[in-house]
C-alpha cells in the first residue's frame, strides 16, 4: 500500500513539474542571414554593374528584378516560422547587394511591408560593387551606433610591412579610424557592426561577407583568416567596454565551419561546454558534420552561411534573451527539382529568376516573459 502511495504521488508531482514547464511563455526573436546573390536594380550606376542591365549579359530587366524581390521576400517572411514562432525574422543580415535602394525596394514588397523594417547598410569597397547590409524590425530593436569596419588584405609578399601595419591597427579598440593606402590592396566587402537595444536589452550584431575563394581555396585562404582574426579583434574591443556584452557575428564567409579561418581566427567551438569566457558558440559546426549544407561549392554541399553567439548568449538563464536552436531554411519552393543541379539551391538562370544559389541560415534568441 505504501508503495502505490509513493507511487502515486511521484506521479502526480511529475504531472505537476511537467505542467508548469509548458505553462512557462517565451518572447522569441528570430535571427537570419541571407545572401541574396546578386541583388541588383537596373539603374546604371557606373561601380561594376554593367553585367546587371537590360544590355547586359544577363539581360536584367525591371520585370525580372521585380521578381526577384518577389521571391526573395516570400522567403525572408518564412524564415524560422513554425508552431512556436510565427513571426518573420527580427533581424536579417544580407550580402550581395548592390545599394541601399535595393533593400528600400525590398522591404516595400507586399509580403513584408507589414514587418516594418529598417536598414542599416554602408557602400563598400568591393570590386564588384557588392555590399552587407541589416534588415531589422523596428517594433523590436533600436540601432543606437552603427560603423562600417573595413578588411584590408593585400596581394604578394612586397607589400608585407604594409600587411603587417594594418592587421595591427586592425587590433587596437578604435576601428573606425582605420585608413590605409595601397596598391596591391584585394577590395573586398567591410564588415557591418550594429550596436541597439533588442526588446530593451543590448546586443552586438556583425555582418560578413568574407573573400570568396576565387583563384583557388588554399591561396586566398590567408584573407578569409585576416577576416577571421578581424571579428575576433572587433568582439574583444567590445568586451573591453562590457564584460557582460552580448555578440551574434553572421555571414557568407566562403569557408566552412571546420577551416582555420572559424577555428582559429574567431576561435568558435563545437560544443557550448568547450566555450570559455569571452568564447565563441557555433551551432552550425555539428549541422556540418551532420552533411547539412546552405549551398553547393563544385558538387559538394557545405555551410559557408554561419551565425555564430558568444558565451553570453549560451548562459543557461532565460531571464534575458539567450540562444536557443539554429536552423537552415530550405522549403522545396526554393529547391532545384530536375536535372544537373537536382536538390541544389533554385538561383537566377536564362530562363528562370529564382531564389539565391544560398539558403538562408537563422537561430532563435529566447527569454521567459515572466
Amino acid at each position: 500500500m505504501k508503495i502505490r502511495i509513493f507511487l502515486t504521488l511521484l506521479l502526480l508531482s511529475t504531472s505537476i513539474m511537467s505542467l508548469n514547464a509548458q505553462d512557462k511563455k517565451y518572447s522569441i526573436r528570430t535571427v537570419a542571414f541571407y545572401n541574396f546573390e546578386n541583388l541588383f536594380d537596373t539603374i546604371n550606376q557606373l561601380n561594376f554593374d554593367e553585367e546587371w542591365l537590360q544590355n547586359g549579359l544577363q539581360h536584367w530587366t525591371s520585370k525580372k528584378y521585380n521578381q526577384k524581390l518577389e521571391n526573395l521576400s516570400r522567403v525572408i517572411v518564412q524564415i524560422g516560422t513554425n508552431d512556436q514562432q510565427k513571426d518573420a525574422p527580427t533581424f536579417i543580415g544580407c550580402s550581395e547587394i548592390e545599394n541601399r535602394g535595393v533593400l528600400e525596394d525590398l522591404i516595400k514588397q507586399p509580403k513584408l511591408i507589414n514587418s516594418d523594417y529598417g536598414i542599416v547598410h554602408f557602400d563598400s569597397p568591393d570590386k564588384r560593387g557588392i555590399d552587407v547590409g541589416l534588415l531589422y524590425r523596428k517594433a523590436y530593436f533600436k540601432p543606437t551606433h552603427f560603423i562600417n569596419i573595413p578588411l584590408l588584405v593585400y596581394r604578394g609578399q612586397e607589400k608585407k610591412d604594409a600587411k603587417k601595419e594594418a592587421e595591427a591597427e586592425q587590433d587596437k579598440a578604435d576601428l573606425d579610424k582605420i585608413e590605409v593606402s595601397n596598391d596591391n590592396r584585394v577590395y573586398t566587402r567591410d564588415i557591418l557592426l550594429v550596436t541597439g537595444l533588442l526588446d530593451g536589452e543590448e546586443i552586438n550584431i556583425m555582418v560578413n561577407h568574407w573573400p570568396s575563394r576565387s583563384g583557388g581555396e588554399k591561396r586566398t585562404s590567408a584573407f578569409r583568416e585576416a577576416a577571421g582574426r578581424l571579428n575576433r579583434a572587433i568582439m574583444d574591443s567590445i568586451y573591453k567596454v562590457n564584460p557582460n556584452a552580448k555578440i551574434i557575428t553572421m555571414g557568407d564567409l566562403n569557408d566552412g565551419t571546420y577551416n582555420k579561418s572559424v577555428k582559429q581566427g574567431i576561435g568558435a567551438k563545437l560544443k557550448k561546454s568547450e566555450v570559455q569566457e569571452f568564447g565563441v558558440y557555433n551551432p552550425f559546426e555539428q549541422m556540418a558534420k551532420d552533411g547539412k549544407a546552405s549551398l553547393f561549392y563544385r558538387d559538394a554541399g557545405d555551410i559557408f552561411d554561419q551565425i555564430m553567439v558568444s558565451e553570453t548568449l549560451i548562459k543557461a538563464d532565460y531571464s534575458s534573451y539567450r540562444f536557443w536552436k539554429a536552423g537552415i531554411f530550405n522549403k522545396p519552393f526554393m529547391i532545384e527539382k530536375l536535372g544537373q543541379y537536382k536538390g541544389y539551391p533554385l538561383r537566377h538562370s536564362a530562363n528562370e529568376v529564382g531564389f539565391s544559389d544560398h539558403f538562408p541560415v537563422y537561430v532563435y534568441l529566447i527569454k521567459e516573459i515572466k
